[in-house]
Parts: C-alpha cells; structure tokens; sequence
C-alpha cells in the first residue's frame, strides 16, 4: 500500500511541532550541533530560519553549542541548544547546570533512539531521560505526543524512529511576532523598607542587579558589588572591599544585607559567617533557594520604597576614605611592578569598554583581578558585565563570551577577558564555519602559562613547591598564535600596557585574540603584598 505523499513521517512532524512550540515560546536563536538522530530537527530549523523565523547556529562540539546558547540567554536572547544520542548529551551538561544554577532560561533539546531501543546496545544509546538529574526539569517526548510548554529551563528528550529525513520541505510555516527580550526576576522590583540603625553594608553577587544600588543608595550604605554583580554603578561602590574587610571597618560592621550570588571572596564568606553580624538575605535566581551560610532574616521583593531612610552618614564616609587611600597605594603598588602585572590587564580592559558596552569575564584570578580594579561607572554609562558564576567553572567561556556579543540588540564594543587555562579549555570555541554569524568580539587572554590561582591558596604555599607546578601550575607552553591560526582567528601578542591599550583601541572589528604574556613565579608574593594594604 502506498503512503500519501501529504502525510508527514512521524519523526518529521514531532520535529515541526517541536520547532514550532519553541517559536511560540519566544526562541529565536538555535544551536544545532550536527548529528543522525537530531537530523528531523536539524531540517526543520533549517527551514524556520530561512524563512526568517529564527537565527540559526552551528557547532561542531555539544559542550561549546551548550555554551553558545547559554551565552545568548544570558544577554537577553531565548536561546536552546539541540544535538543528537549519545554522549552529545552528555556533553551539555556543563552548560545545562551553569544555567540552572545561575537561573538563565536554557533550553536543551536532545534527540533520542526510539522506545524499542531502550535498554539495549543499539549504537549510541544510553538512558537521557532525566539525564541531566533532579535539578534540571525535563520532560520525554515520543512521536505523536504533544509538546508541553517550554516556559523556564527544561530538558526535553525527544525520540525519533527511522525515517530521519523529510520527503519535503517545510513550508506552512507559522506567523511569529518579535518576542521581548528575558527579563530577570529582580527587573522593576525593589526590598522592604529597613531599619536604618545598625551599621549595614549591601553584599552585591552575580547578578543582583541594580536593586542593590538602589537601597545602598537610598539608605546610605557601603555597597560591596562583584563586577558582575549589575550594580557597580553610582557613588556607593567600594573598589578594594576585599582588603578592606581585612582592617577594623569590617569588624564593625552589624548587618549584611546580600543579594545575588556571591561567589569571590573568602574575606565576604568570612563575613557572613560571623556570629555577631545580623543577615538578611533578598531572594536570588537558580535551582537553590538555601545560601551556604546563616540567613537571620529573608527579604522579600516589594514595591518601590523611595521613603527609605539613611543610616549615619558618617558611616558610609569612613569607608570611601578608605577605599580611597588603600586604592591609591595599590594603583602606586602596581605601577612601580617591573612586568606587567595581570591587574592591569584588567584595569586596562575595564576602561576599553565603552558605555552600553559588553565585557564577559572568566572564572579564577581575570574576575578577581577585576574586582580590584574597577570602581563604580556613572549610572547613565553602564557597562554589561557577565560572567558565568553559577558553578563558576573554567568550562565554555570562550563560546558564552560568543553567544553574549551575538546577542546585544545594538552595536557596541565586546570584550572578553579570560586566563590562559581557561581559554585553552574552550579553544573550539573558536572553530566557526564560513556561514556563522560572527560576532564583534575581542578576547583578552592574560597567558601566564598555567593555573596561578593556585599560587595563592593553600597549596601554592612553599612547603609544596616540589609537586605543585606538576599538579597544580600545569604549564602547558602551547603557542596560542598557532593556535589561533589555525582556525583563522586574527591574533596579537603583548608584553606591555601601552601595546595592550593600543590593541583594545584598534580592533581589527569581527572574532579576535589579544595574548597578554605576565609573570607566574611571582603572583603569590604580588597577591600577599596587595593583601597587606591598610588604610
């Protein structure tokens, strides 16, 4: 009996209507990372983006697609990420619990073997369903089922049976609108009002967003902010909150207030564990509610408080003229450093980005470095910095530096600043065929030749010295211009901060790498002689 030729293969219609649930849901932008079993998906997306429905990318590793998705839902895009069985599944992972942990919309969409293959060792099969564990919602789909909605992070497993090719083009589209852009939770909401007695500082973390300045503002307080915390802007910011938490200021401090995700500093965890401070906690994105310390109080999101009283001046001042004095001796400090120190890559890096521009920076000592090394921008030019802090690995930085700069809804300069390691461990981030969007984007890599965060924590002690660079240091000596060459990547080498300011004042414009060669065999004693600064 012949099949009538208008009836769809099952696997062609369940990719259509997959396809089409996530137009309805907003997704414009696709990473496709080639495969068999996702090939029903695979034509479909095709035809939704050329028929301008969508934006689609390709990549030819699933941990970098993964991350390129991630990348553009953390600037704002509704971006997934699909791929086929398998262990391209796996290599999601990463990227799928960065998301879930710092709260960004990703969706992942993997294809599966049929039914009648579970459980068995038929070539790439293994059990997805699930596979991403309990903190990742996920649904599985089979053919002829109806998609769910795909509102929030979620996983979907979609099993395709032969055939796996469309007999025709898609061409009854569907009508979509332009959808807005992801907003994030704390957008348009503000805290309670507070007693403005108790000497308080504002702890800022990944992603808190401008409520935290707006209430140190409003209340006076000293506003502890990670660089990508969304709010080291206006006249609260402390630069050197790291050193200074060492001195008596921080002894006197009563109450915490914290919100977004902080993750830097063991001085601010050292803080926040103390007995006789209060600690208030405003809610914050991601798959865990619970913070890793004692929580006195949870705020709530409420509406806008401009009655907010100020707390005593006088104690806001004593922290600005501290951070006033201790930021003075560390800019003299690293000034008369005979090399290159990797703070002012960073230093120099902060202030190439222009107002409404993007900087995505890397994990370990670069957001470190950072946070030193930039003080509060003027409100009106705020700068967008990101930085993947729900897990904080070294993993994908490359392709989210990518996918962050594809996403920006106006033209302004992109910069990334990562290490060395870190680069290296997303250097397929690079690989982009001849018909992918590219993106405006500088990478800064501060190449120190190996791991020198460890060169500061316990084990880069002396005692150790015998073992760590073999375990820890891990020299690698690769030639990063090769490297770049090879997948046709315009790069620069520096040695010296006007060389460095020079390349971040003339990009090249499209993908490129300016290589930044500092010192390693001196960072512990750089970062001992930094801590020991006092007002």
């Amino acid at each position: 009996m012949t099949a009538d030729p208008q009836e769809l293969e099952p696997s062609t219609a369940t990719a259509r209507a997959v396809v089409t649930a996530l137009l309805d849901a907003g997704v414009r932008d696709v990473v496709v990372a080639p495969g068999s079993r996702n090939a029903p998906l695979s034509f479909a997306l095709w035809d939704a983006a050329r028929a301008g429905l969508l934006r689609l990318h390709t990549r030819i590793d699933e941990r970098s697609a993964g991350f390129l998705a991630l990348g553009l839902a953390k600037n704002g895009a509704r971006a997934a990420v699909t791929c086929t069985s398998g262990t391209a599944v796996a290599n999601l992972h990463p990227a799928v619990l960065e998301a879930a942990h710092a709260g960004v919309p990703l969706l992942a969409v993997t294809a599966d073997r049929p039914a009648r293959l579970r459980g068995t060792g038929a070539n790439q099969t293994t059990d997805q369903a699930g596979v991403f564990g309990p903190l990742v919602p996920h649904r599985d789909l089979g053919p002829g089922e109806e998609v769910p909605p795909l509102d929030g992070l979620l996983h979907l497993n979609v099993r395709f049976d032969d055939p796996l090719v469309p007999a025709r083009p898609w061409t009854d589209l569907p009508g979509v609108e332009d959808p807005p852009r992801v907003k994030h939770a704390w957008r348009g909401r503000h805290l309670d009002l507070l007693d403005p007695g108790p000497r308080t500082v504002v702890v800022a973390g990944d992603d808190a967003g401008p409520p935290a300045r707006v209430l140190a503002e409003r209340a006076g307080w000293p506003l502890l902010a990670e660089p990508s915390a969304g709010c080291r802007t206006g006249t609260h910011p402390v630069r050197t909150y790291r050193l200074l938490l060492a001195t008596d200021l921080a002894d006197r401090v009563e109450r915490v207030v914290v919100m977004g995700h902080p993750t830097l500093s063991r001085p601010v965890q050292g803080l926040l564990s103390r007995e006789d401070v209060e600690v208030l906690s405003a809610p914050t994105p991601g798959v865990w509610a619970a913070r890793p310390f004692r929580v006195d109080r949870e705020l709530v999101w409420g509406e806008p408080h401009p009655g907010q009283q100020a707390g005593d001046p006088a104690w806001l001042e004593e922290w600005r003229t501290a951070d006033r004095s201790v930021s003075a001796q560390l800019d003299r400090l690293l000034a008369d450093e005979p090399d290159l120190t990797p703070h002012e890559v960073a230093g120099a890096v902060a202030a190439a980005v222009p107002p409404g521009g993007l900087l995505v920076v890397g994990p370990s000592n670069p957001v470190r470095d950072l946070d030193l090394m930039v003080a509060g921008w003027a409100v009106g030019d705020r700068r967008k910095v990101l930085a993947n802090r729900g897990l904080a690995g070294i993993d994908g930085v490359v392709s989210t530096a990518i996918g962050a700069a594809l996403a920006r809804p106006w033209s302004s300069r992109a910069i990334a600043l990562v290490g060395d390691v870190t680069f290296l461990h997303d250097a397929n981030g690079l690989v982009l065929g001849p018909d992918e969007p590219r993106p405006d984007l500088t990478i800064v890599v501060v190449n120190d030749d190996g791991g020198s965060i460890f060169a500061g924590l316990e084990q880069g002690d002396p005692a150790h010295a015998d073992r760590f660079e073999r375990v820890f240091g891990t020299p690698h000596h690769v030639d990063l211009a090769a490297l770049c060459a090879a997948t046709r990547t315009p790069h620069w080498r520096v040695e010296s901060l006007p060389e460095l300011q020079q390349a971040l004042a003339s990009p090249n414009g499209g993908l490129e790498v300016v290589e930044v060669r500092v010192r390693r065999d001196n960072r512990r004693d750089l970062d001992a002689r930094i801590r020991a600064l006092r007002p």
